[in-house]
């Protein structure tokens, strides 16, 4: 059980510690613009904490990503300079929008920002768009809707938003919000047209935009993996909806829901998750890079541990 739950690396400069990834920041250069290596751990995070550490996760989360960022360049420009290591990109620095755009083209979800968890709380206007009753659990919405939250820094609290209210609040100019929203409906087109094409449904997605020195609006961070997006295989959709249970899914539902079962996930203490689980989850990972991209995973388990790995492939930007 190789797991990275943590990469504190000491010679890298300007340390930032998120859920899931440990970034280090890295100045400009005469060169080189300002540069942020990210580092995805094993962790997994979901209600805004983290729940456990998954093996080989952040290899696959990195590869997802790079596999996602390279189809939908010609969308979106991205931040991506370099993979100096499985679990490593270095990224254009960028300065995060502080608005976390969710793309969702079916009423799911468990949290307590999704749209499914608010429909069945009776609302029907929520971000700013409205949806007719009658509605069933995972059913396919009308269009993909964009639900825009608050991108709550240091723990917080995601909050939603609608799009007048993130221009008239100042989150972002009229010109960026249509540029973002512009790019997030095409990449989400784009990532149902080619999930399909492996027999997948892409259900939902977040995206983090950020801009760089000369103002360009960037997608950062990952893109389309299974801890952004929810996906479903889409063979077994039909009967299971019609059933009313959950479609078979590629994501962290799987660790979510159980979860989720078990406790008021926002408030109470997490339960100890089994070790059965915990292998499921990774499997899942596992069975979704290769079910996204048509090829096989190859963990790397070179070096003593993932994390002296790691440290020797970022030797090269070492400051202290």
């Amino acid at each position: 059980m190789r797991i990275l739950d943590h990469t504190r690396i000491p010679e890298l400069p300007n340390p930032y510690f998120g859920k899931v990834r440990d970034c280090y920041d890295l100045p400009a250069t005469a060169t080189e613009p300002a540069r942020r290596i990210l580092i995805a751990s094993d962790r997994i995070s979901a209600f805004d904490r983290i729940l456990a550490c998954i093996p080989f996760k952040g290899q696959v989360l990195t590869q997802l990503a790079r596999y996602w960022f390279e189809a939908t360049a010609d969308i979106c420009p991205n931040h991506v300079l370099s993979y100096p290591d499985p679990n490593v990109v270095i990224g254009r620095k960028v300065t995060i929008l502080p608005v976390e755009i969710v793309v969702r083209g079916y009423l799911a979800g468990t949290t307590g920002t999704s749209v499914l968890t608010l429909y069945n709380k009776g609302q029907r206007r929520m971000y700013g768009h409205d949806l007719p009753d009658g509605l069933r659990a995972n059913q396919a919405l009308p269009a993909p809707i964009i639900t825009p939250t608050s991108k709550a820094f240091d723990g917080g609290h995601d909050e939603p938003l609608t799009a007048e209210e993130i221009v008239t609040q100042g989150l972002l100019t009229q010109a960026q919000w249509d540029e973002v929203s512009a790019h997030a409906l095409a990449l989400f087109a784009r990532g149902q047209k080619m999930a399909a094409e492996r027999g997948l449904i892409l259900v939902d997605t977040k995206y983090e935009f950020g801009t760089d020195e000369a103002g360009r609006i960037l997608i950062a961070d990952e893109i389309h993996t299974p801890d952004s997006s929810r996906y479903w295989i889409a063979e077994g959709y039909e009967a299971a909806f019609q059933a009313g249970t959950r479609p078979p899914s590629f994501d962290k539902d799987v660790i979510r829901s159980w979860v989720a079962e078990r406790c008021d996930p926002y408030h109470d203490p997490i339960p100890q998750i089994p070790a059965q689980m915990i292998e499921a989850t990774a499997q899942v990972y596992i069975d979704a890079y290769e079910r996204i991209t048509g090829k096989s995973f190859e963990p790397d388990t070179t070096g003593e541990s993932p994390l002296a790995r790691v440290r020797a492939n970022l030797r090269p930007w070492f400051t202290a």
